[in-house]
């Protein structure tokens, strides 16, 4: 693991260690200043003993990893990001836009052997503090890319089963995703069968108009739920033809896969129809515009 500078965390909510990628001589003073006024430019992790958090700045967390159970998904919208499993059970290839703390890849690598992943990430202070997060190293079932994901998927071949998309930097949604080409470009990229799903989180303008844009692309084969827990929606993007869930044979499928992956896939399946029938995406949509 990279050494990293260590120091008492200098904030009343976040208490314990914090650590950060900077030299071991670096000045206490004013890094607790910096990170205090937000001036700090690199992103940090609070480690209060039970958990490690990844930041940007302290007032939106980025990743969550108990340290007891380091390959589990411990933020509720993580989970939910899953719940493409319900109709993508067994993909072969899982690309990942937006490292974080590496949650999601992790929990992927740990529980499906037979899938390749590979995870974009454009900021390489990211990619630096894999270690801290236990990522496995890079291999013949894993890759870690520093670049950017709107250039990865114009050029990446076509094929993916499930693309995930969990990008943010300081200001919210990644400003290269928020746009019908990024849209495009991930339905061409996909296979037939193939699955997008992203992380709608931070302030709402960042991805205001973002979910129209989906159901234009992929035809109104659009799903949106809400993570009240963590604030954020899920949107599930599906490029399947005539794509038309069988909702009750899913609701038997999610107890399978809650005993295969422990995550509430029931619960997922029940919003998921819920949102479905009630046209959720097209009403946030016209309220996103």
């Amino acid at each position: 693991m990279n050494k990293l500078f260590s120091m008492p965390s200098p904030f009343e909510t976040e208490t314990g260690t914090v650590l950060m990628l900077e030299p071991t001589w670096a000045r206490e003073g004013e890094l607790r200043a910096q990170l205090l006024d937000e001036s700090y430019t690199k992103p940090f992790v609070v480690d209060d003993g039970k958990s490690r958090f990844l930041y940007f700045n302290v007032r939106l967390m980025q990743s969550e990893m108990s340290l007891k159970a380091p390959n589990d998904l411990s933020l509720r919208y993580t989970q939910k990001m899953m719940a493409f499993l319900l109709f993508h059970p067994r993909p072969k290839r899982i690309d990942l836009i937006g490292l974080g703390g590496g949650s999601l890849i992790k929990f992927c690598y740990h529980r499906m052997p037979g899938t390749q992943l590979t995870a974009i990430e454009l900021d390489p202070d990211v990619i630096a503090l894999r270690d801290t997060f236990l990522l496995p190293e890079d291999g013949p079932r894993l890759q870690v890319l520093n670049v950017d994901g709107a250039e990865y998927l114009e050029q990446t071949e076509k094929g993916i089963d499930v693309l995930l998309v969990d990008a943010f930097d300081k200001t919210g949604f990644a400003p290269s995703l928020a746009n019908r080409e990024f849209f495009e470009n991930a339905f061409a990229k996909l296979a037939g069968n193939g699955i997008l799903v992203i992380n709608l989180a931070g302030e709402k303008d960042t991805y205001a108009g973002l979910i129209g844009e989906a159901m234009h692309v992929f035809d109104d084969q659009v799903i949106v739920i809400s993570v009240p827990e963590d604030g954020n929606h899920i949107l599930y993007a599906f490029k399947e033809r005539y794509f038309e869930p069988r909702w009750r044979w899913l609701n038997n499928y999610a107890k399978e896969l809650r005993a295969k992956f422990g995550l509430d896939f029931p619960a997922f399946v029940q919003k998921m129809e819920r949102s479905s029938k009630l046209g959720l995406a097209r009403r946030e949509a016209i309220r996103r515009r």
